[in-house]
């Protein structure tokens, strides 16, 4: 612990991670990852020998926690946030995982051109779900980065997931309910086929708020709807599902 104040630089947090007693560097200047990404670690599947990238990692927050919970052999993160970067690289080193994760500065819209086309089993992102057509935002915000599509649009995700993703390679997504035309319109174009759903619900008397989608890369049309996954059971307290997924019901 002594070297936490080494690896730590002002106005940064640790944030424990409630698997393989992982820690995350975060900073409540930069974009700090919600229940989203938690999520789609859990909903996203990887297997034995499989590589992972995913787009748009923030401080690295996806690509660690499938590292936990996935027997995957590799997990790559890609940030254009040269400051998020900076964070996710020194989480990785904190938690000992030089030889598991990699974290790459670069854009997503050149995804492909930086690992080469046909290069990853699977990919995930919690891309930003606002478009323009969602009010004024500072475009120089890293907050307003992370939610709003200044740097890439959804169609930039799609294409490079695509170009990047073996066949029959896997494509994970977390995205809001409002946007799934556009997200299954813009899939099937780029020949991914969406191949499991799951609607997230706050309370199971609301709207859902998120989606969880998977998709293979020139798989057959054949959708399956999963049972709703429901956050609270009463205000202030998870759902055992969420409970478990998150980490907290672990020994």
């Amino acid at each position: 612990m002594d070297n936490l104040n080494i690896i730590l630089k002002p106005g940064e947090r640790l944030d424990e991670l409630h698997r393989n007693d992982y820690k995350i560097i975060q900073s409540t200047n930069q974009f700090c990852f919600g229940m989203d990404a938690v999520l789609l670690s859990g909903f996203a599947k990887v297997l034995s020998g499989e590589t992972v990238l995913d787009l748009g990692t923030g401080t690295g927050i996806i690509p660690i926690l499938l590292e936990a919970k996935t027997p995957g052999r590799h997990f790559t993160g890609l940030e254009i946030q040269e400051e998020s970067v900076d964070m996710a690289k020194r989480s990785v080193i904190l938690n000992k995982l030089e030889d598991k994760i990699d974290i790459v500065y670069g854009d997503i819209k050149e995804a492909s051109k930086i690992f080469g086309m046909a290069s990853f089993d699977v990919v995930t992102s919690n891309p930003p779900y606002m478009n323009h057509s969602h009010g004024l935002v500072n475009p120089n915000s890293a907050k307003a980065i992370a939610r709003h599509e200044i740097l890439c649009t959804l169609e930039d995700v799609v294409r490079e997931a695509a170009g990047v993703l073996k066949p029959n390679g896997r494509f994970y997504m977390v995205h809001r309910p409002f946007r799934l035309v556009d997200i299954i319109n813009t899939c099937c174009l780029y020949k991914l086929e969406p191949k499991r759903m799951r609607l997230v619900y706050p309370y199971i008397n609301k709207e859902p708020n998120m989606v969880l989608l998977e998709f293979v890369k020139g798989g057959g049309r054949n959708l399956l709807v999963e049972a709703p996954l429901i956050v609270y059971k009463e205000p202030g307290y998870y759902t055992e599902e969420i409970l478990e997924i998150y980490g907290y019901n672990k020994k």
